[in-house]
């Protein structure tokens, strides 16, 4: 049972540090660094540099910038589109490392699902942002941010302690990852077509009287 318990532990957490890293990778690095430094968890080895402090003061950098970008309305969304190049790769190698010392093989496993789990947390996350943006008021970003951050740090406390509820709520939110994502991709088609027609509409009237200026005879 010790080691039934101990394999689900492991996986809850290879697969917690990829899913937590698409949300916001700077608050799973931080959550997991003092947890382990404060003894509130037992990070696998090849997590444990999470916990050193250099590790840690940059983490909490890097989370206190993205704390004011990510309410910011349209900054987040260009926050969100840079660190595509950095959430991906990062919950790939949070995942490869959770798992430590391994075959190779099993060890490329988990940085391919580690690094899946990020591209579509990241996915939702960076979607639902830019709809939440055709919103004028600032407060729907403000929630959406901070739910995320309690989702992120409850996340990974529960898959560092309770590995099976994690995984339970893990395949629900794949299963509404599923659900949602196309329908956020048909949402972001829809606004790029009523902004393409904004621009359309007022670039048409100068290009009619444009073209009517041949006709005109004196």
């Amino acid at each position: 049972m010790e080691t039934l318990d101990s394999v689900t532990g492991l996986i809850a957490l290879t697969l917690g540090v990829g899913w937590a890293s698409g949300i916001n990778l700077y608050a799973a690095m931080l959550t997991l660094g003092l947890m382990q430094r404060l003894g509130y968890a037992s990070l696998p080895a090849g997590l444990e540099v999470l916990a050193d402090p250099l590790v840690i003061a940059a983490a909490g950098l890097m989370y206190m910038v993205e704390f004011v970008a990510d309410k910011t309305p349209g900054v987040d969304t260009g926050w969100d589109a840079l660190h595509t190049l950095v959430r991906l790769p990062a919950g790939a190698l949070l995942a490869a490392a959770a798992v430590g010392d391994v075959a190779p093989a099993a060890e490329l496993a988990a940085a391919l699902v580690g690094g899946g789990l990020a591209a579509g947390s990241h996915s939702l996350k960076a979607g639902g942002r830019a709809l939440i943006n055709t919103s004028p008021e600032p407060f729907s970003n403000w929630t959406a941010s901070i739910s995320e951050d309690v989702a992120v740090i409850g996340g990974l406390w529960l898959a560092l302690n309770h590995p099976w509820l994690f995984l339970i709520l893990l395949v629900a939110f794949i299963a509404l990852l599923v659900w949602l994502l196309p329908r956020i991709l048909r949402g972001l088609r829809a606004v790029g077509r009523r902004i393409a027609g904004f621009f359309r509409g007022r670039s048409s009237p100068a290009g009619d009287s444009a073209a009517r200026l041949p006709d005109q005879r004196p």
